[in-house]
C-alpha cells in the first residue's frame, strides 16, 4: 500500500487505544505524531496514556503533544464510568518512554507540518475537535493544505450515546465541531475540493463494529501465545488477564471494562470500537462508502445540545462540507484487526 503520513489526535481512551496500536501495527503508516485532547480523560492523563501505549507498541521515537485542556465554551467533561479512571480501563500503564516535545504546541505543530507538507498528510481526529478548531482559526487554508481529515464524531438518523440525540466526542465540545464544519463550509464555497472534505464516522457506522470477547481469544492465538485469552460475561468483573504477551494483556484489560461498561447499559457484554474503524479509513485498511452533506451541530438548544444534523439533501442551500460514512464492512474489519494486531504482538514479545 502506498506510504500514509499521519496526524493523530485522540483522547485516549480503551477505543482510541485499540485505534493507536492497530495504526503501529502497519508498516505503510507512518506517524509524525500524537497530539492529545481532554475527553475521555483530562489531557495530561491523554498523553501519558498515548507515551505508554507508544512504548508498548515498540514507537517510542513517535512524539506526542498536549493540546488544549479544556473545550473552546464549556467545561470539561470526563467519563470514568466507560473508560475507567485512568482511561484504559483496568490496563496497567508501562512506564511510557516516548518523545515528548516539551512546551511544544500541538496546534502550531500541526500548521507547521501542515505548511512543511502540503497535500501530503492525512489528520484522524478521534477526540473532540477542540484542538482542530484552534489550527483552523491560526490557519484558515489547512483544508487545501492537509491530504485527508477524517473526523470519529457525530450522529445522524440514529441514537446517540451521550444523550438521546448527541455523540460523545461532539457533545463534549459542540462549539468545536461547529466550527470545524463552518470552516469546511467556507472552504468549499471557496472551491475546495470534494476529496478534502472531512470523512465523518458517526455512530451510525461505528457501532457496526461491535466487538465480542472471543476478539481477544483470537487476537492470543493470532500472537502465537501458549493460552488462549479468555474472557467471559460469566467472569467477575475486574478479573486481570494473566496472558504473557504484553500487548494480548493490556487489550484484554483494557477492552473487559469496555464490555463491562457496556453491559451496564444493557448493549450486551460486547465493546463499540468506534476508533478503530476510524483509523482504518485513515490508513485505508477498510472498506466504506459515503455521501456527501451539509453537517452543522446544535450549540444553543439544552434539549439537543452537542445534536449532529446531516443536510443530505441540499435543504439548506450550501454546498457539502462532509463525506458521512454509510456503510462498512465490520466483519472484515475484525479479521484484519485479529491479523495486524497478532502480528505485532508476535513481534513485540519474539524482541522482549
Amino acid at each position: 500500500m502506498d506510504l500514509v503520513r499521519l496526524l493523530v489526535d485522540c483522547d485516549t481512551g480503551i477505543d482510541d487505544a485499540l485505534a493507536l496500536a492497530h495504526l503501529c501495527s502497519l508498516e505503510h503508516v507512518w506517524i509524525e505524531a500524537v497530539t492529545s485532547t481532554p475527553g475521555n480523560v483530562e489531557v495530561e492523563q491523554v498523553a501519558a496514556n498515548n507515551r505508554a501505549l507508544l512504548t508498548l507498541c515498540g514507537k517510542s521515537d513517535i512524539p506526542v503533544l498536549m493540546g488544549v485542556r479544556e473545550p473552546l465554551e464549556v467545561p470539561l467533561v470526563t467519563t470514568p464510568e466507560t473508560h475507567g479512571p485512568q482511561g484504559v480501563g483496568y490496563a496497567t500503564l508501562p512506564d511510557p518512554e516516548s518523545s515528548v516535545l516539551e512546551g511544544a504546541d500541538a496546534i502550531d505543530y500541526w500548521i507547521d507540518a501542515a505548511r512543511s507538507n502540503s497535500g501530503e498528510l492525512t489528520v484522524l481526529l478521534t477526540a473532540p475537535l477542540t484542538n482542530f478548531a484552534l489550527a483552523l482559526r491560526r490557519e484558515p487554508r489547512l483544508p487545501w493544505m492537509l491530504r485527508k481529515v477524517v473526523i470519529m464524531g457525530g450522529a445522524f438518523y440514529y441514537q446517540g450515546n451521550t444523550t438521546p440525540t448527541a455523540e460523545w466526542n461532539t457533545h463534549v465540545d459542540p462549539h468545536a465541531a461547529k466550527e470545524v464544519f463552518a470552516a469546511y463550509t467556507a472552504a468549499a464555497e471557496q472551491g475546495l475540493d470534494s476529496s478534502k472534505l472531512p470523512i465523518v464516522c458517526s455512530l451510525d457506522t461505528t457501532e457496526r463494529f461491535e466487538m465480542q470477547p472471543d476478539f481477544l481469544t483470537k487476537l492470543s492465538e493470532e500472537a502465537g501465545c501458549a493460552e488462549p485469552e479468555i474472557v467471559q460475561a460469566s467472569d467477575p468483573e475486574g478479573t486481570l488477564s494473566k496472558s504473557s504477551n504484553p500487548l494480548v494483556r493490556y487489550l484484554s484489560d483494557a477492552l473487559r471494562f469496555y464490555f463491562e461498561f457496556h453491559r451496564h447499559y444493557d448493549q450486551g457484554y460486547i465493546a463499540h470500537v468506534h476508533d478503530y474503524f476510524a483509523a482504518g479509513v485513515a490508513a485505508g485498511t477498510l472498506d466504506y462508502e459515503t455521501r456527501p452533506a451539509t453537517v452543522d451541530v446544535e450549540t444553543e438548544s439544552q434539549l439537543l445540545f452537542g445534536t449532529t444534523v446531516a443536510d443530505f439533501r441540499g435543504l439548506w442551500g450550501k454546498p457539502a462540507n462532509a463525506q458521512v460514512v454509510v456503510s462498512n464492512d465490520p466483519e472484515a474489519g475484525f479479521a484484519e484487526l485479529v491479523q495486524r494486531l497478532g502480528a505485532l504482538a508476535r513481534k513485540l514479545n519474539e524482541n522482549s
